[in-house]
């Protein structure tokens, strides 16, 4: 392959989230998933998006509903157990979602931190009310991959879209990604267990889905307990990074167990930063560094030793 052909295969794979470049030769584009961990608190909300900036992420992440489109009818009615008491399903779901006044506030916050924002849109309408912030992206939630008209709506918007796989088949894959068109997308590989074993992360995906959508940066958002595999998905060519956020691991909700706290979160940027560095761009070469050490124990110069003669 001539340099002008890996320039432009490398260029065709490059998507922009606001400000940053995501794909191959960028930093690891590093997203923060608030998504409802913040129960429905605007404070506990601000508070995670400064833990994500202390924590040198990109970006955070929200997940935005309309109760009613998206609970079933037949749920609505069915009562469950809250921090707040018992409650019905539809009420509940109010309870946790964010409405205009919050996300302003959530808009203004991440602005004045120098932090991007974004969510995923469950439903039609949601689109619409986040394409009111200006968005720089929005996220396909696994479960939402089937969903045509979502994902219409969502290539209709411009933003660059980022379509998670988990629960997903590869034609299910395929299809979507036909709906979304390629040119505009990140794929992130994903398993939709909270938290997902180490033996169902199956990390190797990452790379068949780079080897089936040359064109297409691809992703990891992981749900597992620990930041080791999420570190190791950076090393095997994510260019976007997403993990939960939480305040607290034991708080009440589903998915704080498989979220990281503010301190994991600081952690995880750093070794996917150390890691960068340390893999470096697969040409051999001599070090500055090295030479006094050849000088010192190479016993039989070699060619290209004169430097050090």
């Amino acid at each position: 392959m001539t340099s002008s052909t890996m320039t432009t295969s490398t260029t065709t794979r490059l998507r922009r989230i606001g400000q940053s470049l995501v794909g191959p030769g960028q930093p690891v584009y590093i997203t923060g998933e608030i998504g409802i961990n913040h129960n429905g608190d605007l404070a506990a909300a601000l508070a995670l998006i400064d833990a994500a900036v202390a924590a040198g992420a990109d970006a955070v992440k929200f997940q935005k509903r309309t109760p009613e489109v998206c609970t079933p009818r037949d749920q609505w009615d069915i009562e469950r157990d809250t921090p707040w008491g018992r409650m019905t399903y539809i009420d509940y779901r109010h309870k946790v979602e964010f409405g205009e006044q919050e996300y302003a506030t959530i808009d203004r916050h991440c602005r004045d931190k120098g932090i991007a924002w974004f969510a995923s849109p469950w439903d039609v309408p949601s689109v619409k009310f986040l394409d009111q912030f200006d968005v720089p992206a929005h996220k396909v939630a696994s479960a939402s991959l089937t969903d045509d008209e979502l994902l219409r709506a969502m290539r209709a918007s411009g933003k660059t879209v980022i379509l998670s796989t988990g629960m997903s088949t590869p034609t299910q894959i395929r299809h979507a990604v036909e709906v979304l068109g390629s040119e505009n997308i990140i794929l992130c590989h994903a398993t939709s267990t909270y938290p997902a074993k180490n033996s169902e992360l199956n990390l190797q995906v990452i790379r068949t889905l780079a080897a089936e959508y040359p064109n297409v940066p691809i992703g990891y958002s992981g749900h597992e307990v620990g930041l080791q595999t999420s570190v190791a998905a950076a090393v095997l060519g994510a260019t976007f990074l997403e993990r939960h956020i939480t305040l607290d691991r034991t708080l009440w909700g589903s998915d704080q167990a498989a979220s990281v706290e503010p301190g994991g979160l600081q952690r995880l940027v750093r070794d996917v930063r150390v890691i960068e560095e340390a893999l470096g761009d697969g040409v051999k070469r001599v070090y500055e560094g090295e030479y006094a050490a050849m000088k010192k124990l190479r016993r039989v110069a070699g060619t290209t030793d004169a430097r050090v003669a």
